[in-house]
């Protein structure tokens, strides 16, 4: 019987002839790899291995909705992969268009991580529904907005115009998202075209602003504040404001912007335990940027709510 390391690689390979060969006896057709459970078909899906596809399945027999160890069928991998013609031909041959791998992704949704809108078409075509969520409450239309394709929002907007209205189980919504990862092109379509309200929180209090600053994404920041209101001292969960989550992260430029282009009190402190932003960089070890607020007027002598000084903490 044919092994299956000798199987994978003659169907990652594409090759056809040799495979036909090995599987001659029909024995090892349903053998799996012991570690991901993936098939043949999975690989030639992956692969894009159409006329592999096409023996595997209508000469010996298998079955297109066959699930690996993570629940993901054929489709799943064509999808993600964005072979449009491997992922028309599985939807042609009887695939779930809305089938469902671990963690509930649909096959849009792990076609929406890559920028290949006529696999998004193909599949939207054949009834694939852009609404649909999985575990994390993310639809595809949020799973676009952290990749920022912007060509991909576009078309999920015109095709399913209610997307854009989503929230996740921690109440992120795609702004939160298309900021944090710093995708401008993205946040500007989502001001235009949606209806986000200004400073919207998540679960932990954070606004779409904050991510934008705790990351470093200046250019969305300024975005922000002139095309939504923002607030550049808005509180978190913790009472703290955008400059102290800055300083956790070590985000020099934007605790420049937020002091000395917004006049932010650099002092500033976090409601919860009192903390300037000093404390935080200094809790976290950041060094530059403690520097960087001492040029800035940071009191290097405030203390927090338990009277600990920002040298108690480095």
């Amino acid at each position: 019987m044919a092994e299956w390391p000798g199987l994978q690689t003659l169907a990652r390979q594409g090759k056809l002839n040799l495979l036909e060969v090995a599987l001659k006896d029909g024995a090892a057709i349903n053998r799996r790899c012991d570690r991901s459970g993936d098939t043949l078909l999975h690989v030639a899906a992956r692969h894009g291995h159409l006329h592999l596809l096409v023996l595997l399945l209508e000469t010996l027999g298998m079955d297109v909705e066959v699930a690996n160890g993570d629940y993901k069928r054929p489709l799943h991998e064509a999808a993600s992969m964005g072979h449009r013609e491997c992922v028309s031909y599985l939807l042609a041959k009887g695939a779930s268009v809305d089938c469902l791998k671990r963690a509930d992704w649909t096959p849009l949704m792990m076609a929406c991580t890559r920028q290949n809108l006529e696999v998004i078409k193909e599949l939207v075509e054949h009834g694939a529904n852009p609404l649909l969520k999985n575990k994390d409450g993310w639809n595809c239309f949020h799973i676009a907005s952290r990749e920022g394709h912007l060509q991909v929002l576009q078309y999920l907007l015109a095709v399913s115009p209610s997307s854009w209205d989503t929230e996740s189980t921690i109440r992120r919504t795609p702004l939160h998202t298309a900021a944090m990862h710093g995708c401008f092109d993205a946040v500007e379509l989502l001001l235009e075209r949606c209806q986000y309200k200004p400073d919207s929180r998540d679960n932990c209090g954070v606004t779409p602003f904050m991510d934008a600053i705790q990351n470093g994404h200046v250019n969305i920041a300024r975005l922000l504040l002139e095309k939504h209101q923002a607030c550049p001292t808005a509180v978190d969960a913790l009472g703290a404001q955008p400059l102290h989550r800055a300083a956790v992260t070590a985000q020099d430029g934007a605790i420049q912007f937020l002091v000395s282009e917004l006049g932010v009190d650099v002092n500033g402190r976090a409601t919860a335990l009192q903390l300037t932003a000093l404390h935080y960089a200094a809790k976290e070890g950041h060094t530059c940027t403690i520097q960087m607020l001492l040029s800035l007027g940071a009191n290097i002598h405030a203390k927090d709510g338990k009277n600990r000084s920002a040298a108690y903490f480095a």
